[in-house]
């Protein structure tokens, strides 16, 4: 059978004010100090990274969502009403892991409705097959790194300029597939 659809890889992350201390350079005898409020404030973010089963001339395509606090079901069915529309309307596969609000009564209700949708569930407690776990590692390594803002839209801020950053890159989405050893084979059209 061949289906054309695109494959969504979906993954959220969580970020707060505290920043993310990684190695920075200072000058020589001085110690990097990085001063923040100790501001636990947290927010959600929802990566979707898609990739055409059958036409990957089409490219990789990134969505993305931020909210404050953690996602529950009803976020996470906003977050699948945004793919939607950022597909438009088109055949996804959508790959996801297993956090209860992805299997609730209420998501699998809503997902039997969405006949663009088919849900797939990646294996238990293993990341590395999901490129979204490289687009956060590249925003936190990147982005967030030593970002110690002291509200919610500095961290919003920083998180649309990486996204922009991958965007515009548009070999970096598909090395963080690469890296999950992952494939795409186009089927061979029969003559």
């Amino acid at each position: 059978m061949n289906t054309r659809a695109w494959i969504v890889f979906l993954d959220e992350s969580g970020v707060s004010l505290l920043p993310q201390v990684r190695r920075t350079y200072a000058p020589r005898g001085r110690i990097p100090l990085l001063r923040h409020r100790l501001n636990r404030k947290r927010a959600s973010m929802g990566g979707a990274l898609g990739f055409h089963s059958t036409d990957p001339e089409r490219g990789p395509r990134l969505c993305f969502h931020l909210t404050p606090g953690s996602y529950d079901t009803a976020g996470l069915i906003e977050v699948l009403e945004q793919i939607k529309t950022f597909y438009r309307g088109e055949r996804v596969v959508l790959v996801r892991d297993g956090p209860s609000a992805h299997w609730s009564r209420a998501m699998r209700a809503w997902a039997a409705e969405q006949d663009w949708l088919t849900l797939e569930r990646s294996p238990a407690y293993a990341p590395e097959p999901n490129p979204v776990e490289l687009l956060w590692s590249s925003l936190k390594k990147h982005e967030l790194a030593n970002l110690a803002g002291d509200h919610l839209a500095a961290v919003a801020d920083a998180t649309e300029q990486g996204i922009r950053r991958i965007n515009d890159n548009p070999r970096l989405p598909w090395s963080f597939l690469a890296h999950t050893r992952l494939t795409l084979h186009p089927l061979t059209p029969l003559n």
